[in-house]
């Protein structure tokens, strides 16, 4: 297989390739052989940027051997599942946030999706003690609500300030703001820029909606091309840095057949890992703050189940049984 020189990838610097050959790495075959954190350690160089050089090398020349077992190996050290906090939430999403994935919240005006979302973030901040970065894009992130949300899981002030502080919230009220947020966050990965709260294990767009909905429709052509610009940007940022991806979207009616549906159209639906959608609670007697929650798109569940969420306390009542998918109703 071939040397190892400059520009034969993205982020293969003659820098990089001189540190490399000072410990006899001088192939392709050498480096993606090599135990990548002995060699982090011994160059000076970044782990992760070892470990997505080796990615990159090995789509580049697809001859050389990586079967099943390999990928298994990867995805065993390279994904993370975050609890949100809420045992029926967690059993619909598998145990809960997979990093490396997206995960869209869908629903309609006040079902709820960003009440989920605060939760989450609330638990991952608190509980999990892990960094997030919040965009918020309409508004509807309150710190008063978040503070409500962490007193409701410990009373000690000071680790409610230290939760308070694992939340960084950016707003981005249109698509090129977003996208510079999102550009600035892998690059201060790339460049190992972190603070003493750590690295952000979970984004979350509050809504991915407000921002690209704007640009649909009419002669605004370059629409469809920002909208996947934006998806691109974020399974990247999921997959290299390792990080669980949250969005909220919206629901609109079908123009054909009236039922309800996740917007942003077919070339968005195959953006999501994971669909779950989130809708007021039927029947009499139901509390204002409980929803029933849904799950629509799943790589490792079949779909169909649902279960129920109260958003007001953030607390967990008893969980429905599994729906056949003649009962689901309008949710899914």
């Amino acid at each position: 297989m071939g040397m190892l020189r400059a520009g034969l990838c993205p982020g293969l610097t003659q820098d990089m390739i001189q540190l490399l050959r000072s410990r006899g790495i001088k192939t392709v075959v050498d480096l993606v052989s090599a135990d990548l954190e002995e060699v982090a350690q011994k160059c000076g160089l970044s782990y992760k940027a070892l470990v997505a050089l080796r990615r990159v090398l090995l789509a580049q020349f697809s001859a050389f051997p990586f079967n099943g077992a390999d990928l298994y190996e990867e995805l065993k050290t390279s994904t993370a599942i975050l609890s949100t906090g809420i045992g029926s939430l967690d059993k619909l999403l598998d145990a809960g946030l997979y990093t490396g994935e997206v995960t869209e919240i869908v629903g309609g005006p006040g079902s709820g999706k960003t009440q989920v979302c605060l939760g989450v973030a609330a638990n991952v901040a608190c509980s999990l003690q892990q960094k997030i970065l919040y965009i918020d894009s309409n508004g509807g992130l309150t710190a008063s609500r978040i503070l409500q949300l962490l007193q409701a899981r410990t009373s000690d002030e000071e680790e409610q300030a230290g939760a308070l502080q694992r939340i960084q919230v950016v707003h981005a009220f249109d698509i090129f703001q977003m996208l510079d947020v999102l550009q600035d966050l892998r690059g201060a990965a790339a460049q190992q820029v972190s603070d003493s709260s750590g690295t952000v294990k979970v984004v979350f767009v509050d809504s991915v909606t407000a921002v690209v909905s704007p640009l649909l429709g009419g002669q605004q052509r370059e629409g469809l091309a920002l909208m996947m610009q934006l998806a691109q940007e974020l399974k990247t940022l999921a997959r290299d840095l390792g990080v669980a991806v949250v969005v909220t979207n919206h629901m609109i009616r079908d123009r054909d057949s009236g039922k309800l549906k996740p917007a942003l159209g077919r070339s968005w639906s195959f953006v999501p890992s994971t669909r779950i959608v989130v809708a007021f609670s039927e029947g009499a007697g139901a509390p204002c703050s409980q929803r029933t929650v849904c799950l629509t798109k799943s790589p490792r569940l079949p779909t169909g189940f649902q279960e129920t969420v109260d958003i007001g306390t953030w607390g967990t009542p008893e969980p429905n049984p599994v729906l056949q998918e003649d009962q689901i109703g309008p949710c899914c």
